[in-house]
């Protein structure tokens, strides 16, 4: 028997945000990644089918904590260089984008210099040629103090800047239009706080086709079944026409994976849990899966199995299968 699925539209699409510059916009970046442009929930295609697949980025970071050997050792030949660490990442691994977490300047991590930072940011935009997404270390003076000169270093190249929340987020919106940046856009898991620093950054004069959202921070096991509802809510909304959660949404996987015990347990310490050098790789994907089903456009990724693992399944879920 012949079942007919039942077709769904709504009154409202997901805007777009470009993140990059070419040569003949300004930059020098090789490509540019759009993201966004759905009408319809994640992966109906037979709704909508979506104008931008959802990518990967991979992190990189120029100060790096206590990770699990799973982690580090198939980055250990480039966790002293974010330039190599990126290179790596495009050249080996295909990202579309590189997320450079900037940790050093974080008075807990060591309180490194800005200058060094902003060192920082011109050599991974000289080492690739894909856009970046630039994130702070998340200590509020520090970034203050960082934004306006990364944003400065990397005129231009229209990259994705953040993060800025309800409680920091001025310093980074004036930066951003400044010196024509995107602006990440975070809300502690919260719909109506996401909404609300929406309009805020535009009450700024901030466009809002320049703000992606990062609606929180979870993991497979902890708080992710939250964060999907929240992110579910978000996508719900803006189909039905809310013009301030219409935004492309990105999920940091990779760091909030691997804090997890279950990725970063020695194989000693739970020798039933299986194979550490695998596990944790496999938790950081199967969060990433999760997201993509939410509706997340970026993901932003640690462990090269995991990327090459979500690739696949992105590759799979829009119907063009990876080899």
């Amino acid at each position: 028997m012949t079942v007919e699925l039942m077709q769904e539209t709504w009154p409202g699409v997901i805007g777009t945000v470009t993140v990059g510059a070419t040569p003949d916009d300004g930059g020098t970046r090789g490509s540019v990644v759009t993201v966004g442009g759905h009408a319809s929930l994640p992966f109906r295609d037979e709704d909508a089918r979506s104008p931008h697949p959802p990518v990967v980025a991979l992190q990189v970071f120029d100060a790096v904590p206590d990770w699990p050997d799973p982690l580090k050792d198939p980055l250990a030949d480039v966790l002293d260089s974010p330039a190599d660490w990126a290179r790596m990442g495009v050249e080996t691994l295909g990202v579309d984008l590189i997320f450079l977490r900037l940790m050093s300047v974080h008075p807990e991590w060591g309180g490194g210099s800005v200058a060094d930072a902003v060192g920082t940011v011109r050599s991974v935009l000289e080492a690739v040629d894909v856009p970046l997404i630039i994130a702070g270390c998340g200590e509020p003076n520090a970034d203050n103090e960082l934004w306006p000169q990364v944003t400065e270093a990397a005129r231009g190249e229209n990259c994705l800047v953040g993060v800025g929340d309800p409680d920091n987020y001025k310093t980074l919106v004036v930066a951003c239009m400044a010196d024509r940046h995107n602006v990440l856009a975070y809300a502690p898991i919260d719909v109506n706080i996401q909404k609300q620093l929406t309009i805020l950054m535009t009450e700024m004069g901030l466009p809002a086709e320049r703000i992606v959202m990062l609606p929180g921070d979870a993991s497979l096991g902890y708080g992710i079944e939250y964060e999907y509802s929240i992110m579910e809510r978000i996508r719900l909304a803006a189909l039905q026409g809310d013009a301030m959660l219409s935004r492309p949404v990105i999920a940091v996987v990779g760091e909030q994976a691997w804090k997890a015990k279950e990725a970063r347990l020695a194989a000693d310490e739970m020798p039933e849990w299986g194979d550490a050098s695998k596990r944790g790789p496999a938790w950081e994907a199967a969060t990433a899966a999760v997201f993509l089903q939410a509706g997340a456009d970026i993901v932003a990724l640690l462990h090269p199995d995991a990327v090459r693992g979500t690739q696949r399944t992105i590759a799979e879920l829009v119907g063009s299968p990876a080899e």
